[in-house]
């Protein structure tokens, strides 16, 4: 299976109502999110396109897993999660209507590297963790309170300044 970045929409020749299935294989990109780099199953994805010609344009249809790794969010420690695309486009050239139009669709060309990447960046979840549970780091040292026992990690409480002269009255 060869990596393609693009697909000739018009090289398929589909008739209206016809439909063909590509087994492909994208290179999906790593992706930078709040400064952090997450890294996609380098080397290659396996993904299905599904076309669809419609009387005035086409139906699409992207497929693909893999896992995404990169810094958990909360404790900083490597984590990986599964990630699972399925994502649709309409493409009917002429129209004025934006959802009728894709933008990865120009001249009769699919830009599949860039349906994927975008396909990816919106079905990572809000926060990557390494583990549901992940208790994060410490606020005042920064150690992982995932290896400390549950209330074991604690710090003396400094005295507020603002309640300084009130001390020394005492």
């Amino acid at each position: 299976m060869s990596r393609v970045h693009t697909i000739d929409l018009a090289r398929l020749g589909l008739a209206p109502g016809q439909g063909a299935r590509l087994e492909v294989e994208i290179g999906a990109d790593s992706l930078e999110i709040g400064g952090s780099r997450y890294a996609f199953d380098p080397g290659g994805t396996p993904a299905r396109v599904d076309l669809s010609r419609t009387a005035a344009g086409y139906a699409l249809r992207l497929r693909y897993a893999g896992v995404l790794a990169g810094p958990c969010v909360r404790c900083l420690a490597e984590a990986e999660m599964p990630v699972e695309v399925d994502v649709r486009e309409v493409d009917q050239p002429g129209t004025q209507d934006e959802e009728l139009t894709s933008p990865y669709v120009e001249n009769g060309d699919l830009d599949l590297s860039a349906w994927a990447h975008d396909a990816l960046v919106l079905a990572v979840p809000q926060q990557v963790l390494c583990r549901d549970d992940c208790a994060g780091l410490c606020a005042v040292c920064g150690e992982s309170l995932n290896q400390a026992p549950e209330g074991a990690h604690e710090h003396p409480r400094e005295p507020d300044p603002r309640w300084a002269k009130l001390r020394d009255l005492q």
